[in-house]
């Protein structure tokens, strides 16, 4: 057998080893392509075609729908508003309350920084921790003067309102729940069933039980307004009193799925070091502070994050 013939085969054994491995390269993406491309397709067009239609003005006209090419007007006006009644709301003249409550939040916020730079900052740290203390503030400021004496808050500070209260307020009680449902008292099986079950019935539902609830005329708990002496008012014809109605409703909906997720991460910790705590003689209070709390908040920081999200695109119970 000759060179050649021996040659020819090697040769071609390496061209196809050559094929085989560029296959293996460009196989992963070649597989995955086809579902980065349908999932593209269904986020950027919708995201596109909102832009699009924020930029025009529609009228529904006979036997179809008119767009008309507005520029950037739709956002001046949500900027300047009608007649001065913009998102920002209306500014007014703040107590003496405003001001101390706006004066500890901002001395809160620069302790968290100056407590940040002695534990060892970092420049883009501490650069994110300051735009988040100008926003904070401001947003504080804006809450003050807009609920002072005079001023009308706008959307922007009730949205703000409703999603920072509501979402504090069911991780508060999120957690108290989930504390008492993890300690070994009698009935635990039932009450973390009966605490679920408001997360079941849909967000229409909610939204016309407390409708109901709140009707001060006509509703089930019509003698227990009349007993009160709130027969006559209603939850309808005063803003703040509406607002309240659908945060209660949220809370009311929400706080089992914080207590759920908060009991699971609860009853998964360890109990060896709270062991070794009781036995050097700490209190309930120090365990909680400085062994579960700290071991619940990546669990929590993700779950209160998810809350905000959904919060702020609440569209069901406020129209019902």
């Amino acid at each position: 057998m000759s060179e050649g013939t021996i040659a020819r085969p090697v040769a071609a054994r390496r061209g196809l080893n050559a094929v085989g491995t560029r296959l293996d390269r460009y196989a992963s993406g070649t597989f995955i392509l086809p579902a980065v491309l349908i999932i593209l397709a269904f986020s950027i067009f919708p995201l596109v075609a909102s832009l699009y239609v924020s930029l025009t003005r529609i009228k529904f006209a006979q036997g179809g729908i008119d767009f008309t090419f507005v520029g950037l007007d739709n956002y001046a006006k949500l900027l300047v508003g009608i007649d001065h009644e913009h998102f920002l709301g209306v500014l007014g003249n703040p107590s003496v309350i405003g001001f101390a409550a706006g004066l500890g939040v901002a001395a809160a916020l620069v302790w968290w920084i100056a407590r940040y730079i002695r534990g060892g900052a970092t420049v883009f740290g501490l650069v994110g921790r300051i735009v988040a203390l100008i926003g904070i503030s401001a947003l504080v400021w804006l809450a003050v003067e807009t609920l002072s004496s005079g001023g009308r808050p706008g959307t922007m500070v009730v949205t703000f309102v409703y999603v920072f209260v509501g979402v504090a307020v069911q991780y508060l009680l999120g957690l108290v729940l989930a504390l008492l449902a993890s300690q070994h008292l009698p009935g635990r099986r039932f009450f973390r069933v009966v605490f679920l079950l408001p997360m079941m019935i849909t967000p229409v539902g909610v939204a016309y039980l407390f409708r109901m609830l709140t009707d001060t005329s006509k509703g089930p708990l019509y003698p227990v307004w009349s007993f009160i002496g709130l027969a006559d008012t209603s939850w309808v014809t005063n803003p703040w009193g509406a607002r309240i109605a659908v945060m209660i409703g949220d809370i009311w909906q929400w706080t089992p799925f914080l207590f759920i997720v908060l009991l699971a991460a609860l009853e998964s910790q360890s109990v060896e070091p709270v062991e070794a705590a009781v036995v050097d003689g700490a209190s309930r209070w120090q365990i909680f502070r400085s062994i579960t709390f700290p071991q619940l908040l990546p669990v929590a920081s993700t779950i209160v994050l998810i809350r905000v999200i959904e919060a702020f695109k609440i569209v069901d119970l406020p129209n019902v």
